[in-house]
């Protein structure tokens, strides 16, 4: 089976060059070459292709704000930054990113990384829960076996915790089942929690006798970034991340990466919610169950 790939770069020279090459090298299928950033994010939405090679230097949309739109519309794809324009310590978010390579390399290099990160793969999963609360517990097991498997039991305990109110905040306050995904890349844990509710975050300071409004201060707390993005398509997604310190590539300015992602438009509100004293969500409608969970590893 090919691994699918979309090519992203303003020179169509080279991109007919790397179409070539990776058709001579075998086992890869180029489902769209384009040369701007909107045209990108559409073609990942469409193609869902497994690797995008992406250049910076693109006329219409920041760096940093493709690869954001991108991460939103084909999540599961790899992302391998192909660019002149950027070097790699001054790109905000080079860690979010599974290769980082100078146009100073010859394409033959390009072509044997790609080989190489196909066969390495994306260290992510994901699982759908709910809508009974015992499913809370589900989601923390998950959560443990997947990072004793990629190395980051460190802040497993956080994890967990952020994994239970993200999930909780979902089943409880949307009413419906969500999809719980987990990725581990260059020593960083992100958690997303997606659902189908309406409803998003409002900032509440929490009473003596309320029930809410403390989780996603918590969560707040035991993370790096945490932030909520409504979905094209309808819904939300509540992400959250945090850095293992026992992988020494985590390294990453976090708060210059967020402050990017905030500063970089797009579609849709993205980057950290704030620093507000908690948030609960406001959704309060119930959908059908639907039918049976369905768990994916990549």
């Amino acid at each position: 089976m090919s691994v699918t790939v979309l090519l992203v770069d303003d020179v169509p020279e080279l991109r007919t060059v790397l179409r070539r090459r990776l058709r001579l090298r075998g086992g890869f299928d180029v489902v769209a070459d384009v040369g701007d950033g909107a045209s990108a994010v559409a073609a990942a939405g469409l193609h869902q292709p497994d690797i995008i090679v992406l250049d910076l230097g693109l006329p219409d949309l920041a760096g940093h704000e493709v690869l954001s739109r991108l991460r939103v519309v084909a999540r599961d794809a790899q992302i391998l930054v192909y660019t002149g324009s950027v070097s790699r310590d001054r790109f905000v978010l080079a860690r979010d990113v599974d290769a980082y390579v100078s146009k100073d390399q010859d394409v033959t290099y390009l072509v044997e990384l790609l080989v190489e990160l196909n066969a390495k793969g994306r260290q992510s999963a994901k699982l759908d829960l709910g809508p009974a609360m015992s499913d809370v517990r589900l989601a923390r097991d998950f959560l443990s076996a997947h990072c004793a498997r990629w190395g980051c039991d460190d802040i497993l305990e956080d994890g967990q915790l952020v994994v239970s109110e993200l999930v909780t905040n979902a089943v409880v306050h949307a009413g419906q089942r969500c999809e719980l995904g987990i990725v581990f890349r260059n020593g960083w844990l992100r958690v997303e929690v997606r659902d189908r509710g309406t409803g998003g975050p409002e900032v509440q300071a929490p009473s003596e006798g309320s029930e809410h409004g403390r989780g996603l201060l918590l969560v707040s707390a035991m993370t790096k970034a945490w932030g909520v993005e409504p979905l094209a398509a309808g819904g939300k997604v509540v992400w959250a991340e945090l850095r293992s310190a026992s992988h020494p590539e985590a390294t990453a300015d976090q708060e210059g990466a967020e402050s990017a992602r905030r500063s970089g438009g797009g579609p849709f509100p993205s980057g950290p919610v704030g620093s507000g004293p908690g948030f609960c969500f406001a959704s309060r409608m119930r959908r059908p169950r639907r039918p049976d969970r369905v768990a994916s590893v990549r």
